[in-house]
């Protein structure tokens, strides 16, 4: 923190008012007038690295307060007198006991003068061991003088911290800024839009920029170029990749799917990380922040681990163990975090439910996951020829049917007896659900829709339970937590009934009308929360990001396709926001999507052609996509009955061959 002021040391006294009116937010750099100091203060990044600039007013009293927090740190002062190197421990969990963040600060001048404190307690000497280790740095300066700071950390050593130091080399300020900008054209670059509005094009970047934003590197690069990482599950610094700071709860949904097309070798990175998670702690993360951490529910990491190795996105080195991971995640929970693993497991695979009425909260989403999980391993395990795990796999992936009820026509948790949960009311958050209620819930059957359509007397019934998702109220009860949660408050203010596009439970159900016929109330409903629940404006985000699932919606939807069941090789069609969207593939192949006559008045497809011929069905391939296909939209105004049936009259088109 760059300061004016020798006194200027603690939290308190340090701290600056600043004003969004002079500041500048870019994914590649960050500046801010620090007002009470007369300091604007500037940061460019590499990837572990990063520049800081600080422009001073004229003061013998210029400095810089470098806190490695309190909970044990260290700070030493080099005898170069322009360098400044310590760790610190501090860290909310998810750690092992011998975490340390190590840091090295290297300014371009020599510093004046400089004291090391332990909390508000100044400390004589070079270096301190303490509860609260921090330093001010002093300089002299003249009004508009620039002190230049180069920064690293390392969570390996003091020597490794100095390595990733060297990502910066010998290049100034604005070369850093330059190259880092660069680096994010090539990023966001990957796809391009065109026949949008301004605002359309922000709001798509921006939520293209928040689905790269994790999982997050947590491997670093030694002095001979070979990759290692600290364990967050063993403490130990081991050989390989390793990611962290994701929920799978939350981004197997579309997030990953979204890597695995665009970003396919980073996910090959993220999956050789997941080898070694479950090599290191003996399970598959399903939050890491940065090991495993009590948080949701669930077994989703089986679909973000089947979805890569089904795609062809995972090392071939690392599938078996994966495989391995994945089944034996179905037999265990993690000893002290619950969320790891499968808790309930016991109840699951004998009686093809988690019970309501055994104490494990949430058992009805539980229930539901396991299932679609266990469908996803099943065809990680046809694609290994492992048959009879696949049989087995397959039949337990038809366990969701044992909470449907009859009566209400929704998902319900269920008594160890075989009874249903009494009372039951479907606006309950909670409780057998996960922030979400039953009519979020019953239709996280993405493997088996057709099944689910079944269950609900067929096409007609399916549809109308869907439209009643959006026509009754935003009625709740809060009962489960005691007070409204925000996702509650999110549902209610969308003004789209009981849809709660904050939450990521229901996100993908919009997409389900064309398993039942209509797909124009997809296309329809698509475009609605597009527009309605996302701008460019601050206050243009509906939800919780969480970790870029809620902006990989957006990407995948604002082209026109969604991916509702991941693990399998389809995207169900929506309503493609833009006239043009090209996604450059990494195998040099382009998928190049066209819409000529959209509008926001034509929001429902005529027709499709794929590759100049024409297409009939609702969903585009994956595997197709990928060897680079041109996908035509013909838009219209009023939807065409013609691309699928009204609902119940006859059988739909919609298979997997």
């Amino acid at each position: 923190m760059p300061v004016r002021g020798r006194d200027k040391v603690d939290e308190e006294s340090r701290q600056s008012w600043f004003s969004h009116q002079s500041e500048e937010a870019r994914p590649y750099y960050y500046s801010v007038y620090l007002a009470d100091h007369d300091i604007k203060a500037e940061i460019a990044p590499t990837e572990r690295a990063a520049i800081m600039r600080f422009t001073f007013p004229e003061s013998d009293e210029s400095g810089v307060v470098i806190d490695a927090f309190d909970r044990g740190s260290y700070i030493r002062v080099m005898h170069d007198k322009r360098t400044v190197v310590g760790y610190t421990t501090r860290n909310s969990g998810g750690v092992p006991d011998n975490f340390k963040n190590w840091f090295i600060v290297r300014f371009d001048r020599k510093i004046r003068d400089f004291q090391i404190y332990d909390g508000t307690k100044p400390v004589e000497g070079e270096q301190l061991v303490g509860e609260h280790a921090l330093v001010r740095v002093g300089f002299v300066t003249h009004r508009g003088e620039q002190v230049m700071a180069r920064v690293a950390s390392s969570f390996i050593s003091e020597e490794q911290a100095v390595q990733n130091l060297g990502e910066l080399g010998k290049d100034d300020f604005e070369t850093v800024k330059a190259k880092a900008q660069a680096r994010w054209d090539e990023v966001l670059g990957r796809i391009e839009v065109e026949g949008g509005t301004t605002d359309q094009y922000r709001t798509f970047y921006s939520c293209l920029y928040r689905s790269t934003l994790f999982p997050r590197k947590f491997y670093e690069i030694d002095k001979n170029g070979n990759i290692l990482h600290y364990s967050p599950y063993n403490g130990e610094v081991l050989p390989g990749y390793m990611y962290t700071d994701t929920g799978f709860w939350d981004t197997f949904r579309s997030l990953f799917p979204l890597l695995n097309l665009v970003y396919p070798s980073v996910n090959a990175e993220i999956q050789a990380g997941l080898a070694n998670a479950y090599r290191e702690s003996g399970f598959l993360p399903e939050w890491a922040s940065p090991g495993h951490r009590g948080c949701m529910v669930g077994n989703n990491s089986a679909s973000v681990v089947s979805d890569a190795i089904l795609k062809g996105v995972t090392p071939e080195e690392d599938i078996a163990t994966l495989y391995e991971a994945m089944l034996a995640g179905r037999r265990k929970v993690h000893p002290t975090v619950s969320s790891t693993g499968r808790w309930g497991y016991e109840y699951y695979n004998t009686l093809g439910y988690v019970p309501y009425d055994v104490n494990i909260p949430e058992n009805a989403a539980r229930t539901l996951e396991y299932a679609y999980d266990d469908w996803c391993i099943a065809q990680v395990a046809k694609k290994l020829g492992k048959t009879n795990d696949a049989a087995m796999l397959e039949k337990a992936s038809q366990n969701y049917k044992n909470l449907f009820d009859p009566e209400t026509r929704l998902m319900r948790g269920r008594n160890a007896d075989g009874t249903f949960q009494t009372p039951f009311s479907p606006y309950k958050w909670g409780d057998a659900f996960t922030e979400g209620n039953a009519w979020h819930y019953t239709w996280s059957v993405f493997h088996d829709v057709e099944g689910l359509i079944d269950l609900m007397g067929g096409h007609k019934g399916f549809t109308r339970m869907l439209d009643s998702v959006f026509v009754v109220p935003p009625v709740y009860d809060d009962s489960y937590y005691g007070f409204r949660i925000h996702e509650i408050t999110e549902m209610q203010v969308a003004d789209m009934g009981n849809y709660a596009h904050g939450n990521q439970p229901a996100q993908h159900m919009i997409y389900l009308y064309n398993y039942a016929g209509a797909p124009w109330k997809a296309q329809y409903w698509a475009r609605e929360v597009m527009d309605r629940l996302y701008s460019a404006c601050p206050d243009g985000y509906c939800g919780d990001e969480d970790n870029g699932q809620t902006s990989a919606w957006y990407v995948f939807s604002a082209l026109g396709f969604y991916p509702v069941c991941p693990a399998s090789d389809e995207y169900v069609v929506g309503s493609p926001l833009f006239r043009k969207a090209v996604v450059n593939l990494e195998n040099g192949n382009k998928i190049v999507l066209e819409a000529p006559d959209n509008s926001p008045e034509n929001r429902y497809i005529g027709a499709v052609q794929f590759d100049g011929k024409s297409y009939t069905y609702n969903f585009l391939r994956h595997s197709d996509l990928v060897k680079g296909a041109g996908v035509r939209f013909s838009m219209r105004p009023d939807p065409d009955y013609t691309r699928g049936t009204e609902p119940g009259d006859a059988p739909y088109s919609f298979s997997r061959e």
